[in-house]
């Protein structure tokens, strides 16, 4: 099975450095999906969730403010000025995460509606983990 590489970078250091196998972005025009193979090109993100699957099949979530992604047939690299990856293996590991999160975003926009929905779907994906 073919994977891609994908890197999520800010001014801060490296977020993410690694094989994939998809990566759901939250695009300026809309949510969207690269698989291998994908057509070139270059996209604004906006505040929003980047999630993705890695090549063991978990399912990894990256909260981010704003950025950019250069997609390739084998690449994406992704350029955000803020993220925060939703991980851990503790509960509390998870919570502080979120919380993180919240802030990352609430600094981003003033848009309740928008920051309601990413909170609640970094929360449903993360139920399943703890």
């Amino acid at each position: 099975m073919e994977h891609l590489t994908l890197s999520i970078v800010t001014p801060y250091g490296s977020i993410y450095n690694g094989e994939v196998k998809y990566v759901i972005m939250p695009g300026s025009e809309g949510e969207f999906g690269v698989y291998p193979g994908h057509c070139n090109i270059l996209s604004l993100l906006k505040v929003g969730v980047i999630e993705f699957e890695n090549t063991q099949g978990n399912r990894e979530l990256v909260a981010i403010n704003w950025g950019y992604a250069e997609v390739s047939s084998t690449d994406v690299k992704i350029i955000a000025d803020g993220a925060v990856a939703i991980g851990g293996s503790a509960e509390s590991e998870i919570a502080s995460a979120l919380d993180n999160a919240r802030t990352l975003l609430a600094e981003a926009t003033t848009d309740n509606a928008l920051i309601g929905a990413v909170v609640s779907r970094i929360e449903n994906a993360t139920r399943s983990r703890i």
